[in-house]
């Protein structure tokens, strides 16, 4: 353990718990999972703590808004443990997610400009051979499962048409597209009852506002979490030098 640990002013479980606002009997989980160095005991059994713990508690609870929970935890196990190089590596792996997400969030904002750009087909049957496309194509232009694409059907995402002569369904533009909405959004954690509003909106003269809606609160979480990331680093770095 670092040198702080050996500090002589002493913190019962309660001046932890009421500085953040847990419970003691938080504050004891979380020393026993690890995110806490392990305490100190008295002469009769009780627990007391030192400032690196608080530090310690600090520093996962400015983790947890830009790694999640168990990210978090992760990262102060290893840290506790010595192995700085597995925190780094875990810190590595949820940037990589939230550059992903921005990524996912910019083709979203690409495939909404799409929508308003693209005139809609309009109704009527699309035979094969004139641009339609049949559900194994299009799950194999997405990377999907054709039964994924039936879900969505049945979810009220897509309206493929039915081929007059084989009875398959036959997916035109408007329906590729909303297939690479769905597709896309589903990447970017929304549900499918989410989703299916959404679509549903932009097909009918309601326009395309409440996708941008959506949009503007999905890059909202992603700068958030981004932020939230710095703040935890800076505790972080301090709760590493701490230790020494």
């Amino acid at each position: 353990m670092g040198r702080k640990l050996q500090s002589r002013e002493r913190l019962r479980p309660i001046d932890l718990a009421r500085g953040h606002g847990l419970s003691t009997q938080a504050v004891r989980n979380y020393e026993e999972a690890g995110i806490l160095p392990a305490a100190d005991r008295t002469p009769h059994g009780y627990r007391t703590y030192a400032p690196l713990h608080a530090r310690a508690l600090r520093t996962f609870l400015a983790l947890v808004p830009g790694h999640g929970h168990r990210t978090a935890t992760s990262i102060m196990r290893a840290v506790n443990r010595g192995e700085t190089d597995e925190a780094f590596r875990l810190i590595d792996e949820s940037h990589a997610q939230l550059l992903d997400d921005r990524r996912t969030l910019r083709a979203v904002e690409d495939a909404l400009r799409d929508l308003a750009s693209t005139p809609d087909p309009g109704p009527g049957a699309v035979a094969p051979g004139s641009g339609g496309m049949f559900v194994g194509d299009l799950a194999g232009r997405l990377g999907i499962r054709p039964a994924t694409l039936r879900k969505w059907e049945r979810a009220g995402l897509l309206r493929p048409r039915r081929d007059p002569l084989t009875g398959y369904r036959v997916y035109d533009e408007a329906d590729v597209r909303d297939a690479r909405m769905a597709h896309q959004l589903r990447r970017g954690g929304y549900l499918l009852e989410q989703i299916a509003p959404l679509i549903a909106q932009v097909r009918s003269a309601g326009g395309l506002e409440p996708l941008e809606a959506a949009l503007r609160n999905w890059r909202d979480r992603v700068s958030a979490r981004g932020r939230a990331m710095l703040a935890g680093a800076a505790e972080l770095e301090a709760y590493l030098h701490e230790r020494g």
